[in-house]
């Protein structure tokens, strides 16, 4: 079964794809892919996303060295949404963390739960 026939795009042509560490099972980040940024994706092995604010193809990691190399791809079971199991270099998240989830409701605020990437 082609992986590319197999997923629905929404209706802007976009599925939601959740990379998490391969070592550890954290969830670093959730974004979105096109059908081209998704077939770029499995040919480099590295991921490259769809900005949906910029409106254009996104390569994670090409201006800041935090590629994020592709070990193994899923598909959920309605076929609409992507999880990726990635090796991480430096931080997934643009804030400069290791994961974009580095904030966690305690009480009724959100308090910052990580550390940034050194």
């Amino acid at each position: 079964m082609n992986l590319l026939d197999t997923v629905k795009f929404d209706d802007k042509g976009l599925v939601a794809a959740i990379a998490q560490d391969y070592n550890t099972g954290e969830v670093l980040m959730l974004a979105y892919m096109n059908k081209d940024t998704l077939a770029e994706s499995l040919e480099k092995g590295v991921m490259i996303y769809f900005s949906r604010s910029r409106q254009k193809r996104w390569f994670k990691g090409e201006t800041s060295g935090h590629v994020q190399k592709i070990r193994e791809v899923y598909i959920d079971c309605d076929g609409d949404a992507l999880l990726f199991k990635i090796d991480q270099t430096g931080a997934a998240c643009h804030e400069n963390y290791f994961s974009c989830f580095f904030r966690k409701k305690v009480d009724d605020q959100w308090s910052i739960v990580k550390t940034k990437v050194e």
